[in-house]
Formats: C-alpha cells, sequence, structure tokens
C-alpha cells in the first residue's frame, strides 16, 4: 500500500504566496511521476502541475508564471510553491502520485487533501 500525504494549506491573503508540501511512502517500487490537483466547491478536480522522474514539470495554464512544482519523485516528495494568489485558486488541493510496480503496472494513489483559503 501506499500512503500520500499532504501538508501546507490554509488562509491567505490575495497576492500573498502558500507552498504545500507532499510526501509519499510505503510500497513503491518505482515513481513515474507527482502531481497536485485541485477542486473547487461545485467543479470537478483539476491538474495543476506535474514533475515526472526526469524533473520534467507541466502546468495548467492558469498557474503558468505563478507556482513551481518541485520535488524528488525518487524520493517520494513534491512541494508546490503558489505566489501571487487570487481568489480564484481557492480550493482543496490533492497531492498525487503515479506508482509503477515491479512489473511495470501504473496506479495512482491520492491524498486526503489539503484546504487552501485565499480571501482578505
Amino acid at each position: 500500500q501506499v500512503q500520500v500525504e499532504e501538508s501546507g494549506g490554509g488562509l491567505v491573503q490575495p497576492g500573498g504566496s502558500l507552498t504545500l508540501s507532499c510526501a509519499a511512502s510505503g510500497n513503491i517500487f518505482s515513481m513515474a511521476k507527482m502531481g497536485w490537483y485541485r477542486q473547487a466547491p461545485g467543479k470537478q478536480r483539476e491538474l495543476v502541475a506535474t514533475i515526472d522522474f526526469s524533473r520534467i514539470t507541466d502546468y495548467a495554464d492558469f498557474v503558468k508564471g505563478r507556482f513551481t512544482i518541485s520535488g524528488d519523485t525518487a524520493k517520494g516528495t513534491a512541494y508546490l510553491q503558489m505566489n501571487r494568489l487570487n481568489p480564484e485558486d481557492t480550493a482543496v488541493y490533492y497531492c498525487n502520485a503515479g506508482v509503477l510496480s515491479r512489473i511495470g503496472a501504473y496506479s495512482d494513489y491520492w491524498g486526503q487533501g489539503t484546504q487552501v483559503t485565499v480571501s482578505s
């Protein structure tokens, strides 16, 4: 089994910054990628950013230039530095771990989520 745990959410004023952390542990043979997703009330979960085993990153258009993903998939860690936050960024942020088994089977694991609220 694989455990994924996020931390670092909270309340921040518009224009402020926040850093989220994610740690994956357990039966991980190889980590293909890690990523951050978010879900606002009444909306579907959406991709925010991903980082793969080669440290290649990808971002949703709405966070480019504001958010930065970093981490080490081999260690099961991922971070999301969020700058210039606005109220539209308010959501529950989820960490995703894309794990490969010994035989190459791929599985997604999710954390419980951490709330980010941007409000004055």
